[in-house]
Order: structure tokens, then C-alpha cells, then sequence
């Protein structure tokens, strides 16, 4: 439970949860992602674990033997593409996530108010040739891992980083409720204004529970596939949601009151994270260690991610090419996706700092455009085909449990999961 918690409570709790908040605005928006966790996430997570622990296979060979025919394979497809385009952009995040805390461990922060440290991110952002050198360097460690046994290794680093981490975010928490000015941040957090839900807020919503859940990437399906016959895949799916929640919700509990207190904005998009927490941390007791610690676990939680995303990958091209002439085993897969991921990662720098104008479209870069797709569009599809596969096509994948929790489970991933993604779309796109 806890390295798949380690997959989902990455940076989409930590750093895309506040933001994503603070620009569909705030508690309203924290209900419908709680709601959709609930109701669309549990069963969509119960139904991957269920797909790879019946098949023991990764997500690539997962469809194929659980249907007994290739007519399923794009469903494999579709989680690499997705996986793809998450990584061509949470490289350069987690690259931003080493930089500060190299910049922490050099008490660069110290002194900075909120209008100082907007500027020096904004000067980071456009320098290009230092986001790739730490996008490589993400890139290059996440791959050190996958060369060795990543199993053992991961649930190991879970066991000790997970809580880490959930400690010093309860402190943080703790310490920002107190904040002159923090309480504003509480209420725009937990108090929620209904008139601000729109159909956009409802999809972002969806979006956001299935990105920090991992849901439609093949990650939980490769877990599932490494899961004991004997766990219970209802009580673990259950225990990572809550997870999940917790985490994100401090992450908000830490960032809102920040922000509010220090002055920026909370609709300051995908830099919120970087540009409050530095400030804050210089009125912490031991403001450098504080900070470079924080960072450092972030950088942890990152990789962490990062490691079972690229695995899905690197599992997809050792078992696709298994029956060709020239199989790639798993040393020559790490490589191939190690370059395809570094050559994504430089065209994604490239277009947010100007330098590939012809990359912008609809007025976003590479990096915003990539974030919203996968986040608004493939990973629902992923989860809408995934519920289909599972609820009308192939019984054998299906919860063998309660006869009216199956019931349940059932018409959620026939019916509910599919009408409701759908009519979501639909309106977005001012079809209906």
C-alpha cells in the first residue's frame, strides 16, 4: 500500500493538488475532487489492482491475457502515451525539485521576500540550459533505479520515505495554521462557494483525482501484478485513497495559509508550490536545513513516481519486442526510453522558455498543453475504456466479492463511471 501510495503521492499531491485548487477556486472545488476520489477512484483503483494481480503481467501483457485476444491491446497503448506525455513535463518539475533543494543546501533563499523569490523563479524558468541539465538528471536517476531489481527497492524506500515525509508535512500543516494572515487561507480552502462549479471545475476535478490516484497509467496494474494472491485489493485500494486525500489536503493546509500570509496569489498555476514555501521556510526554526530537508523528501517523492511511470515503459518495450527478431531486454529498454524521455523533456524546456515559439498552441506551451491533455482528457479516456474492459467484456477481471458490494462495483464501472465521464466531456466541448 505504501509504494503504491509512493506512485500517487508524488508531485500531483504535493505540487499539482494546491494549485489546480487555488485556480478553480478553492473549497467547492476540494468537495468534487473528494467526491470523485470516492465514488470514481475507488472502484477504477480496485478494478487496475484486480487487472494485474489476476493477469500477473504489466499493463502491456495485463489485456491481452485477461480477453484471451489482441482486441484490447490499445488500451496498452494508450497508458504508455499517456505515461509519455506525464513524463515529458513531470521530468522538468521533478528537475525543479533538485534545484531547489541544491539552492537550499546553499541558503539562496535567505533574506528573499515574496516579490524576490517570484523573481528568481521566473529568471529559473527561462533558463533553459540549467531546466535541462536538471531534467536529465532526473531523468538519469530514475533510470540508475530501473537498471537494478526495482521491486524490493521501492517498497523498501516507501516504508521509510512514506511516513518521513507525512511527519513533516503534519509540522509544516501545524506551524502555517498559526500563521498572522493563515486563517484567510483556511477559508478559502475549506469553505467552498458552489457558485464558482462550473463543468470545466467538475472535469478538472475528475482529472485531478485520477492523476494523483494514478489512475489510467498502467502503474496500479503493474502493482496489482506484484501483489501476494492473499492481499485484500478492497482494503489497500481504501487505504491509498485515504492516503492520498490526507496528504494532498496538508499540502493545501501548508501552501493556502502561505499564501494568503505572505501575499501571492493563489491562482499563481504551476510555480505555487515553489514560490511560497521558500518564504516560509525563512521564519521556521533552522530556515536552511528546514527547507533542504523538505525539498530533498520532495525530490524523493518525485523519483518515486517517476520510477514506477518509466517502469511502465520500460515493461512495455521488453514485452512488445519479446517475440521480434531483435528482443530488448530490460537494460537496452531502459536506454531507449532514457533518450526518448530526455529528447521530450528538452522540447518541452524549449517551448516554456521561448525558444520553439512554433510549439505554442492556443496560446500554451508545450509544458501547460501536455498537463492539461493527459490530465483532461487521456487519463479519463484511460479510466473510461479500463471500466468498459472490466465491466461489460471480461468477467474474469471483475471484484468476486459481497454479492451487493459486486453489484455496486458492477454498475459504477458499467454504467456511472462511463455516462458520467462522458456527459463531462461533452459539455466541456459546449456539445450538449
Amino acid at each position: 500500500m505504501l509504494a503504491a501510495a509512493g506512485s500517487a503521492v508524488g508531485l500531483g499531491s504535493i505540487w499539482k493538488f494546491p494549485y489546480t485548487v487555488g485556480e478553480n477556486g478553492g473549497g467547492a472545488f476540494i468537495i468534487l475532487y473528494i467526491a470523485c476520489s470516492i465514488i470514481f477512484g475507488l472502484p477504477l483503483v480496485m478494478n487496475e489492482f484486480l487487472i494485474g494481480k489476476l493477469s500477473r503481467k504489466s499493463a502491456y501483457g495485463a489485456f491481452r491475457t485477461l480477453s484471451g485476444s489482441n482486441r484490447w491491446q490499445w488500451l496498452s497503448w494508450t497508458t504508455v502515451l499517456s505515461v509519455l506525455f506525464i513524463l515529458s513535463f513531470y521530468f522538468v518539475v521533478t528537475g525543479w525539485c533538485i534545484y531547489y533543494m541544491v539552492e537550499a543546501a546553499s541558503n539562496t533563499f535567505s533574506g528573499m521576500d515574496a516579490a524576490a523569490l517570484t523573481t528568481f523563479f521566473e529568471t529559473f524558468e527561462k533558463d533553459a540550459p540549467v531546466m535541462i541539465l536538471y531534467a536529465i538528471i532526473s531523468i538519469a536517476l530514475t533510470a540508475s533505479v530501473l537498471w537494478f531489481d526495482v521491486n524490493k527497492g521501492i517498497e523498501r524506500l516507501s516504508k521509510i520515505l512514506m511516513p518521513i515525509l507525512f511527519i513533516m508535512l503534519v509540522v509544516m500543516a501545524i506551524h502555517m495554521v498559526f500563521l498572522d494572515g493563515g486563517a484567510t487561507g483556511l477559508r478559502f480552502l475549506f469553505e467552498p462557494d458552489f457558485s464558482k462549479i462550473t463543468t470545466k471545475v467538475i472535469l478538472e476535478a475528475m482529472g485531478l483525482s485520477f492523476f494523483t490516484l494514478s489512475i489510467g497509467l498502467g502503474i496500479l496494474i503493474t502493482y496489482g501484478g506484484y501483489m501476494p494472491k492473499d492481499q485484500d485489493v478492497t482494503t489497500t485500494s481504501v487505504q491509498m485513497i485515504v492516503l492520498v486525500i490526507i496528504v494532498s489536503l496538508l499540502a493545501g493546509t501548508i501552501v493556502f495559509p502561505a499564501v494568503f500570509a505572505y501575499g501571492f496569489s493563489p491562482t499563481e498555476g504551476p510555480e505555487l508550490t515553489f514560490i511560497t514555501l521558500p518564504e516560509v521556510f525563512q521564519h521556521m526554526f533552522s530556515p536552511t536545513l528546514t527547507s533542504t530537508s523538505f525539498f530533498a523528501l520532495m525530490c524523493v517523492a518525485a523519483i518515486t513516481s517517476t520510477i514506477s511511470m518509466m517502469e511502465v515503459m520500460v515493461a512495455f518495450f521488453c514485452e512488445a519486442t519479446a517475440e521480434t527478431k531483435r528482443p530488448l531486454n530490460r537494460h537496452h529498454s531502459v536506454i531507449v526510453v532514457s533518450l526518448i524521455l530526455v529528447v521530450a523533456n528538452i522540447v518541452c524546456v524549449l517551448s516554456m522558455t521561448g525558444h520553439a515559439d512554433w510549439l505554442t498552441i492556443m496560446g500554451h506551451n508545450l509544458f501547460d498543453n501536455a498537463n492539461n491533455l493527459v490530465t483532461n482528457f487521456m487519463i479519463p479516456l484511460g479510466a473510461f475504456a479500463t471500466a468498459l474492459y472490466t465491466g461489460w467484456f471480461v468477467p474474469k477481471a471483475r471484484y468476486q466479492g459481497p454479492r451487493v458490494a459486486s453489484l455496486i462495483y458492477l454498475t459504477l464501472l458499467r454504467w456511472i463511471i462511463p455516462i458520467a465521464i462522458i456527459i463531462v466531456f461533452l459539455d466541456s466541448m459546449n456539445i450538449l
